[in-house]
């Protein structure tokens, strides 16, 4: 199925669901993130096809997400994350604890992630505020930046109170 483009849209929720919301795309960060690098590693992580996992693969490289690059003990390149794909580890991170919540597995969570010097588990992903306070959802609004223009009156974040 073809999907609509977000390039339009004047959205950072938007731009960045181009880029990463495509869910192979998801499970293939997830996969970087856990140390895999290379194409077949890939392939038999997920059991996707070749060709949409080249397609993804790509896609990131071109996005800057991912560097693919020569590897020191194969033929064979490998997919490193760049910082800007680093910076999508909070995302993936609050995705899995959601799903630990909301689509919990019987025997208990999936994975826990934690500091590496400690050992210790880290807390579930929150909004935290500018003095460090955990905030709920109800304590945050939305409120339109300067890249916004007060003109697009259709914008939920331009109308909200």
């Amino acid at each position: 199925m073809k999907h609509k483009s977000f390039d339009h849209m004047n959205c950072s929720l938007a731009q960045t669901l181009a880029v990463i919301g495509e869910r192979w795309t998801l499970l293939i960060l997830r996969d970087v993130f856990c140390g895999l690098r290379r194409f077949n590693q890939f392939e038999h992580s997920l059991g996707v096809s070749k060709n949409i996992l080249t397609s993804r693969l790509n896609r990131l490289v071109n996005e800057g997400i991912l560097q693919k690059r020569a590897a020191a003990d194969s033929a064979h390149p490998e997919y490193v994350l760049t910082a800007k794909g680093l910076d999508l580890q909070p995302i993936l991170i609050s995705m899995t604890h959601w799903g630990d919540k909301h689509r919990p597995h019987e025997d208990g969570a999936r994975v826990v992630f934690v500091e590496r010097a400690s050992g210790q588990p880290i807390r579930s992903m929150s909004a935290v505020s500018e003095d460090g306070r955990m905030l709920r959802a109800r304590d945050l609004k939305a409120r339109a930046g300067p890249a916004l223009a007060a003109s697009q009156s259709h914008d939920p974040i331009a109308e909200t109170p």
